[in-house]
């Protein structure tokens, strides 16, 4: 783990992760409660996290593209990855190992 944590990919695999689980939060815990329970405010904090994780996701894609000269498809996809349930954990998968 800490070895993910010593190049700007490892980094980016670790935020996809983080980015991924927020987003199921969000869908299949959060938005439930929200609507079905009522738990406005749960909703409210979670939704902030993810959207940091998911603004701090896409400018490190860009900082990728940039740094590793990604072709526009690799970024697109790996931008893409993120508003699809389960997509950044394919992204890691396909896209952020070399």
């Amino acid at each position: 783990m800490l070895a993910l944590l010593t190049t700007q990919l490892g980094r980016l695999r670790i935020l996809a992760f983080l980015e991924g689980v927020s987003f199921l939060m969000m869908i299949f815990i959060t938005m439930p409660l929200r609507y079905w329970a009522g738990y406005v405010a749960l909703g409210k904090v979670t939704a902030m996290i993810h959207g940091i994780l998911f603004l701090l996701y896409l400018l490190w894609v860009l900082q990728l593209k940039i740094e590793k000269d990604w072709s526009w498809s690799k970024m697109a996809l790996a931008m893409l990855a993120a508003i699809i349930p389960f997509g950044t954990f394919w992204a890691d998968k396909k896209l952020f190992r070399e």
